[in-house]
């Protein structure tokens, strides 16, 4: 009997998500036998004819674009666009490192793969859902702690800048950045990528990948990476390394072509994480010295997870159906030592376990006419699962049984043991969305884009958290002997069911004029974005602080602590956050100058936000970081970036910079006293107002039957200043790092040397102050390191 295509692909999916350890293993072994079996090949890329793919030569690479039909560079926006050529000349192994050269993107280095934020034109979030959002491989990944992985077998990366919530929605206010790995069908044989760090932070490396494609209708690609760095900053107390990493995955795509108008497209990726993280030194800000990394235990992070996604694509003759179904699961555990000094004050060990599925479908236009338009529904739904107690040390019991002292009776003395805060947090979420966006070519210059999506957004929080100790209470009573002593076993429990809904309409206005041939264009935007209001998690240990302070001489005899319905409806409201709004006006322009020779796009933007979501340590006593709301904000500034060649192709260059202006019109807190503070012209924390880099790379040939070229290159990235909290008091200064390489191509191989922060700057890339020790904590920037690739293409 013969089998559905379709029943086959869901067979796969499903077996493959159920046996994804025994699958990745096998990935494994099948990817390291082709390579030794395989005869040697060349890479072959067909020539693309397909009306459905984006081609243009500005382009860096030929991708399938299920949603929009024009060039990045025709349209009126903000975008950056990396190859995989690129990405080895700037020695790019990870998004964060890739954000270095792009205008008004920040992706810092926070300490571990969880902490991924991300930060475009003054807008972005340090916790829970991020106001930038990544699609890999046309799957939208859901979960903000995925978006840090590990770079590899990539064929673009695109960064959209400015809100992009008319075809990809909520959370992407900020602006999209959409991952692509190489196509099997354009691109055969095996890749082997070999690395190793050399000195200080010492790290390997090792990638193996075959593309095959055994007919013309079908075509596959497995590929395995294993990463190791030992890491730059020693923890002093434990004697190790506090950031050295272990990691690995593979990855599998399936793609078949049973017709010339149906493509169905299968890809999974698999990444597993160990890693030493939070490198967090005690800050000397009149010295601006930083000391190594001192605490109680090893902070650690681990961290599994499988996205797994189907795109199936129909031609209809001058119209493209396109279909995307994912399924995402993400499993992590993180400890940390929240106090970061060697007596042990406080402790958080969090577990998350995440399930999302997706679907997405999207009905575009593919013809020559002059409207171009794209309507699509999108849907998605979240089980998410937070496990996440406190535990308090020697340190901060000893603080909580002098606070109690001093609020209590001269006869009372009360003593606290064994105290930790248990939290467990479920909060589902679904998303549901229509979209359509129209390009109307209104004259042969002149293009109007006019777009609106409706989405509705839902999420829950059903949690129950309390504060446990063991509490020896000792009463002296006059006229007897002995004191009496009782043994009260303490408990505050607090547990509720909450939800938000949230309705948005995002529309987008744009204007595109065509100035010549070329393809040189200015343009103008109107558009909104918004990112969805939530729950904190943490918090909670400063809730339970404050209420043990308030109860003092009232406290029950029996240890339980009881709440009415306004307590529970007072701390549902302390835990609840607003969804972030904004409104982005752009204008700009992309030019092609000296004969196409260098390109040079530039952008004026302007942002108004509202309700912007501020990450800030809890009020009383910083136990954690929550998200609070500010009233009003905005961000203002300017993007260049220009990219060239010369010389017969010999010298690539680009250069990039960008100026954003953030700061607050309307945010007022509470300090520890409880007295009202205005941060009004306040500048917005962690967003860099300049950046810039500079790059170029020379190649020489050589007429040699082994050595074919050798090429030269340098890389020069800088940021600054960036201000750590809202009071703006500590800042990190402008600073610039200097990177080169020296690369020796040998027909198929590829012999990389390359250096990075050679001139050892010292920098920030994040910094915290602790109310609990009245101390500040900053992770450095890693230090001068230098290394060698080694690449091959069989």
């Amino acid at each position: 009997m013969q089998r559905s295509p379709y029943l086959c692909i869901q067979f796969f999916m499903v077996y493959f998500l159920r046996m994804k350890k025994i699958v990745i293993t096998s990935l494994c072994l099948l990817s390291a036998t082709m390579v030794v079996a395989d005869n040697v090949k060349e890479a072959s890329f067909e020539s693309v004819n397909d009306t459905s793919r984006v081609i243009d030569l500005d382009e860096v690479v030929v991708v399938a674009q299920p949603k929009e039909g024009l060039f990045l560079r025709q349209q009126p926006m903000s975008s950056s666009a990396f190859g995989m050529q690129d990405m080895q000349t700037l020695q790019v192994k990870s998004l964060g490192q890739l954000s270095d050269y792009i205008p008004s993107f920040v992706m810092p280095q926070y300490g571990s793969r969880l902490t991924s934020s991300m930060y475009i034109r003054g807008i972005g979030s340090r916790l829970n859902n991020s106001a930038v959002g990544i699609y890999y491989d046309y799957i939208p990944l859901m979960s903000k702690s995925a978006f840090n992985t590990h770079f590899y077998q990539l064929d673009r990366v695109d960064v959209l800048r400015g809100p992009q919530g008319t075809l990809y929605g909520g959370n992407s206010e900020g602006g999209i950045v959409r991952i692509y790995s190489k196509n099997p069908m354009n691109y055969q044989g095996t890749d082997v990528n070999l690395g190793l760090g050399m000195g200080l932070g010492q790290g390997r490396k090792a990638e193996v990948a075959h593309y095959h494609r055994p007919c013309d209708k079908f075509a596959f690609m497995v590929a395995g990476f294993y990463n190791s760095e030992d890491g730059f900053f020693h923890n002093t107390n434990l004697n190790e390394s506090n950031d050295k990493i272990d990691e690995a995955g593979a990855k599998v795509r399936l793609m078949w072509k049973p017709s010339s108008r149906l493509t169905f497209d299968l890809t999974s990726d698999y990444q597993f994480t160990i890693q030493n993280g939070f490198p967090y030194g005690a800050y000397d800000a009149d010295k601006d010295e930083t000391a190594d990394p001192s605490t109680t235990f090893m902070n650690t992070y681990r961290r599994q997870m499988v996205n797994t996604g189907l795109t199936v694509s129909y031609d209809l003759n001058g119209y493209l159906l396109t279909s995307t179904t994912s399924h995402q699961y993400l499993w992590d555990r993180m400890k940390m030592d929240q106090d970061y000094v060697p007596t042990d004050y406080l402790s958080l060990q969090q577990t998350q376990k995440m399930n999302a599925v997706t679907e997405e479908i999207v009905f575009r236009s593919k013809n020559a006419s002059r409207w171009q338009h794209a309507t699509g529904v999108f849907g998605s739904y979240q089980w998410f699962h937070i496990d996440a107690p406190v535990g308090f040390g020697q340190g901060m019991t000893d603080m909580l049984n002098a606070m109690m002292q001093r609020v209590l009776p001269a006869t009372h003395q009360m003593t606290f043991d064994n105290f930790r805060v248990p939290g467990d947090f479920r909060t589902p979420q679904m998303n549901a969305a229509v979209f359509h966006e129209s390009n109307l070519h209104l004259s042969d210059r002149l293009m109007a884009t006019l777009g609106l999506r409706f989405e509705h957004h839902q999420i829950k929080n059903d949690y129950l958290t309390s504060a446990l100790a063991d509490i020896t209470m000792t009463m002296t009573i006059p006229g007897r002997p002995a004191p009496m002593v009782m043994n009260i076993p303490y408990e505050s429990t607090f547990e509720s069911s909450l939800k938000k809904t949230s309705n948005q309409l995002l529309p987008k206005f744009g204007l595109t004029y065509r100035l010549c041939e070329d393809g040189s264009n200015v343009y103008a935007v109107v558009s909104k974005g918004y990112l969805a209001g939530g729950y904190n998690f943490q918090g909670f240990s400063d809730i339970f602080q404050m209420e043990m302070r308030s109860l003092g001489a009232n406290f029950p005899r029996d240890g339980k602590v009881q709440h009415t319905a306004d307590d529970q409806a007072q701390k549902d409201q302390q835990i609840s956050y607003d969804a972030e709004t904004t409104w982005n006006y752009e204008a700009g322009a992309h030019l092609n100058l000296f004969d196409h020779k260098v390109k040079a796009d530039v952008a004026l933007f302007y942002t108004q936000i509202r309700n912007q979501q501020i990450s800030r340590m809890s009020a009383d006593y910083g136990f954690g970081r929550i998200i609070d709301n500010a009233g009003k904000s905005y961000s203002c500034g300017v993007e260049t970036a220009l990219r060239g060649q010369a010389f017969d192709n010999h010298l690539m260059w680009g250069a990039t910079y960008s100026f954003t202006h953030a700061k607050f019109k309307e945010y007022d807190d509470y300090d520890n006293a409880h007295n009202l503070i205005s941060y009004k012209d306040k500048y917005v924390p962690f967003i860099p107002q300049h950046q810039f880099s500079v790059n170029g790379d020379y190649r020489f040939d050589v007429e040699d039957d082994i050595l074919s070229s050798i090429t030269l290159g340098f890389n020069v990235k800088g940021q600054g200043k960036t201000y750590w909290e809202a009071n703006n008091d500590m800042y990190q200064k402008f600073y610039a790092t200097l990177g080169a390489h020296l690369m020796f191509r040998l027909n198929q191989v590829e012999v990389d040397f390359w250096g990075r922060n050679l001139t050892n700057t010292n920098y920030h890339t994040f910094l915290v102050n602790s109310q609990m020790t009245n101390q500040s904590f900053a992770h450095q920037g890693n230090p001068l390191h230098a290394g060698v690739d080694l690449r091959m293409h069989f």
